[in-house]
């Protein structure tokens, strides 16, 4: 019998063609993540004009932070993702060293010293800048690696993670070191490690958890023991939790009515603008009007798992996975602190809280998500 033999595709083949490019692939902007985000940013401002009193200067001032992390959307959107993959090391030396910087020329903000200021020009957070850098250099290390991830490859991507995450935790910023420690844990799930990792994980945490109580700082402990009991100090540590669940638990299904809420016009309601801001929502509009947001997050978290799903290459599979389930954790992280489930822990609820830095950083995200998106080329 002769031993030549050829190999074929099965009838039909495959063939493959560069995917027809439409009008937002031209100009590189996805006409689903521009519309969700208009409606939550209208939305938020439409709830912030009722935290702040109806004042329109804060609105205001508000409309205008949008307005520039727009901007800055669109211009991160033109960037091809195979620049933030050459870059990615670079930036992440770079937020290092500013974070370095804090620790000697960093001036502080209610008692936290995170804060760089370039005179004449803008006082910024290097940290903020750091929630994309780590999930950046993680995607460029694991780029040309096999995947799931072997043990060594995984020990040097953690301590690409503890590095950023510690100093920003010693400045002291416990909600932003969460934030960007969980950021990359996504991309190393998302990489595929195994299992049996995650639940070590996980019992370490547990084994470890009463020494991390002794290397906690006073303020830390403090805002654990009021999650396990706010009524200990009513007037004190446990005020903004016992009134954040009064204003929840008072709007019951539909809420008060719009403008109408007594907790955060009467001044009871401490950052009603800010941190506590869906608390106000709860009362004035109900449960109606936080399922509304929340199905709104939703509709933005599920069209950053389409683009995740149809990314081509590792890097933008893992950039753009982990940038959709890292504001999911915003808005996890945020909703439990103002409802009592955890810790507060100073985290922003997304595009609706009150603030111009997390704003960028989030926009500017989801301009990489729509770069990833627009710049594919080939399909098979």
């Amino acid at each position: 019998m002769s031993q030549d033999f050829v190999r074929q595709l099965p009838a039909g083949g495959f063939e493959f063609h560069r995917r027809e490019a439409g009008i937002g692939d031209k100009i590189h902007v996805d006409a689903t993540i521009v519309f969700l985000l208009l409606c939550i940013s209208g939305y938020g401002l439409l709830i912030l004009y009722s935290a702040v009193g109806q004042q329109s200067a804060p609105v205001l001032a508000q409309s205008i932070k949008l307005g520039i992390a727009t901007v800055t959307m669109l211009i991160m959107a033109q960037i091809p993702p195979v620049v933030y993959l050459r870059f990615a090391p670079w930036l992440y030396v770079l937020g290092l060293l500013m974070l370095g910087l804090i620790y000697f020329v960093g001036f502080e903000v209610n008692g936290s010293r995170r804060w760089l200021r370039i005179p004449g020009v803008v006082n910024f957070q290097p940290s903020e800048i750091m929630k994309l850098v780590v999930p950046m250099i993680l995607a460029w290390y694991f780029h040309d690696r096999h995947l799931p991830p072997k043990t060594r490859h995984i020990g040097w991507a953690m301590l690409m993670i503890a590095i950023p995450v510690l100093m920003i935790g010693g400045q002291p910023d416990l909600g932003t070191a969460l934030i960007i420690g969980v950021s990359g844990l996504l991309v190393l799930f998302l990489a595929g490690i195994s299992w049996r990792f995650v639940f070590g994980a996980i019992s370490l945490m547990l084994v470890s958890a009463p020494a991390l109580w002794f290397i906690l700082r006073d303020y830390q402990r403090q805002r654990i023991l009021t999650l396990l009991d706010p009524e200990r100090d009513p007037l004190g540590a446990g005020w903004n939790i016992i009134q954040s669940k009064t204003a929840i638990g008072s709007g019951g299904l539909s809420g008060k009515g719009l403008f109408q809420g007594t907790q955060s016009n009467l001044d009871f309601l401490p950052e009603s603008q800010t941190d506590f801001i869906i608390a106000v929502l709860a009362e004035e509009l109900g449960l109606v009007g936080i399922v509304v947001l929340l199905i709104l997050y939703l509709l933005l978290m599920g069209r950053g798992i389409i683009i995740s799903v149809q990314a081509q290459d590792t890097f933008g599979r893992l950039l753009s996975g982990t940038i959709t389930f890292t504001f999911f954790v915003y808005v996890f992280v945020n909703i439990g602190m103002v409802s009592g489930v955890i810790p507060v822990v100073g985290v922003p609820l997304p595009i609706v809280s009150y603030g111009g830095t997390s704003v960028l950083t989030l926009f500017a995200g989801f301009g990489m998500l729509m770069s990833i998106h627009t710049h594919r080329r080939i399909t098979l």
